[in-house]
């Protein structure tokens, strides 16, 4: 009998990571897919992206909606709310042999109590590693505990997963699916590129993404202001952001970008680029400037230079490609100046990529083919004690 897999997803930039196994998973006739979209994919205000999967040939078995109208925490709490009851009854319903789920966004931790609630396996993605100016270090961490399978991103991931108590023949490390991402994407031409967006960036442009710091108080709009005024000093350059995600003041981010772009006709805003057109978008770029985690993971493999800006991604392993700044409007003009130089960007030339090779799917299809059809699964876990 084929095992039903649901695979969830909430943001434009999980589904990119997920799309090589959704897609795979699809064709296996070992396995029955389902795939469940909620969160900022079914928002207009942040683009109606389960669109793109539907682009991609996808079938959605299921939309729940938990949005609100606010990015407070308070909001975001109802979110999760909403989530936990939306997702109990579609698992009540559906009976998936396993949820797989990636990363750590606050309605993945409620997705996984109303899997762990309905004793059904969770699989998960990207755990083990640390961002220590985000709620999401604990959400991530809490998702562990509740999984069974962990296919974390590098190696040190996987010895941390196993410090948490998961025993080690369940944890595996398989590089990051982003990376597989640039290995087998089909890159737009960049006139194909400029066309899509309906703006010229020519050859001397940069790929920004900027997201609020959650474990800070109301820090966004401060530096979204410095990053910003850092872009002024260096005008010669055209700036292609994404507008930030629905944590907690996201919105506030969004605001200020939308009116910079008003006033300045080097800044191109956009709510989402799909992972085609923005990884044709690093393809082609001077650098990435923000605090995305893509400027860690995919960047690196185009062999350009990322600025990681403050404390979101503090913790994470960063390669040599990367320039980690205060978010002060000296310090990131300070590192784009670097970024540019001829002497860095020899050193990004020949630097590699931490995260792993690629052929990361297939992996995860294969480990997870061994556990799920032989019922090798044993949801009451035992901790694994490591001797200090």
């Amino acid at each position: 009998m084929r095992k039903h897999i649901c695979v969830v997803t909430a943001t434009r930039a999980e589904y990119g990571l997920l799309s090589p196994i959704i897609k795979k998973l699809e064709k296996d006739q070992d396995f029955r897919l389902s795939v469940a979209v909620t969160g900022m994919h079914l928002s207009p205000e942040f683009g109606l992206t389960y669109q793109e999967i539907e682009r991609d040939g996808i079938h959605i078995e299921k939309k729940i909606e938990i949005l609100l109208s606010a990015d407070t925490p308070a909001a975001i709490s109802k979110s999760m709310g909403l989530a936990m009851i939306g997702f109990a009854d579609y698992f009540a319903e559906a009976k998936p042999d396993a949820v797989m789920l990636l990363g750590d966004r606050y309605e993945t931790l409620a997705v996984a109590c109303a899997a762990m609630n309905e004793q059904i396996p969770i699989i998960h993605l990207h755990g083990g590693e640390t961002t220590e100016g985000l709620i999401d270090e604990a959400v991530r961490h809490s998702i562990t505990k509740m999984s069974y399978l962990h296919f974390t991103s590098t190696e040190s991931y996987r010895r941390r997963v196993i410090q948490m108590g998961e025993e080690p023949d369940r944890v595996f490390n398989v590089g990051a699916a982003g990376v597989e991402n640039v290995h087998d994407a089909e890159f737009l031409s960049l006139s194909d590129l400029e066309k899509s967006i309906g703006c010229r960036l020519g050859s001397r442009y940069a790929v920004g993404t900027f997201h609020p710091v959650t474990l800070e108080n109301a820090t966004a709009e401060s530096q979204m202001m410095e990053l910003l005024k850092a872009l002024d000093r260096n005008s010669d350059i055209t700036y292609l952001f994404t507008k930030a995600n629905a944590d907690a003041d996201g919105r506030v981010i969004n605001e200020l970008l939308e009116d910079y772009a008003k006033k300045h006709d080097n800044f191109v805003l956009v709510d989402s680029l799909g992972m085609r057109r923005y990884l044709t978008a690093l393809k082609y770029a001077l650098f990435v400037i923000g605090n995305s985690s893509s400027g860690l993971i995919e960047a690196p493999s185009f062999h350009i230079p990322t600025i990681n800006i403050g404390d979101r991604q503090k913790g994470r392993i960063a390669g040599d490609t990367v320039i980690q700044c205060a978010p002060e409007t000296d310090a990131v003009d300070k590192a784009v100046k670097k970024a540019l130089s001829e002497e860095f960007r020899k050193k990004t030339a020949d630097a590699a990529n931490p995260y792993g090779d690629g052929n990361t799917s297939d992996k995860i299809i294969e480990i997870v083919r061994s556990f799920i059809l032989n019922n090798k699964v044993n949801i009451k876990k035992k901790f694994y004690d490591i001797e200090f």
